[in-house]
């Protein structure tokens, strides 16, 4: 099985100042949503709780700048498969008001943390609490 060629990105600063940046990006903004978690995790309650989303299919938590978030990996439903907007006349109020000077044409996803299953963040959550309230009770009436 041959995997397919994947065309190599030209850099930001070297596409040309007559061309619609968006013509050449593979479209990062339209494949995904991330949400501000309501609050930084500290208790086996809240990391419980963000296990739940991450147990999900397509759903990842994320740290960055110290911020947490939960990420929905979710292609829009008006994004072409050459990467442009169906419905760009009519596109939402959010989408008009996102720009390409700050955009993730260039940025390849580095987080300060990732968490893209469960158990990922139920390691990371024992490594800071100490094991969860359920395993001591197993061991207090074994």
């Amino acid at each position: 099985m041959s995997l397919p060629i994947v065309a190599k990105q030209i850099p930001r600063e070297e596409i040309p100042k007559d061309k619609i940046l968006c013509e050449y990006c593979t479209a990062k903004c339209c494949k995904y949503i991330a949400l501000p978690a309501a609050h930084e995790p500290k208790t086996w309650k809240d990391f419980d709780e963000m296990r739940w989303f991450v147990a999900h299919r397509d759903v990842n938590v994320f740290v960055d700048d110290g911020e947490w978030y939960v990420m929905f990996n979710a292609r829009c439903n008006h994004l072409r498969d050459d990467n442009l907007c169906d419905i760009y006349e009519t596109r939402p109020q959010i989408c008009r008001d996102y720009t390409t000077k700050g955009c993730e044409y260039d940025d390849y996803y580095l987080y300060e943390k990732i968490f893209e299953n469960d158990e990922q963040l139920y390691e990371y959550a024992e490594a800071l609490l100490g094991p969860h309230p359920s395993q001591l009770r197993k061991r207090v009436s074994s």
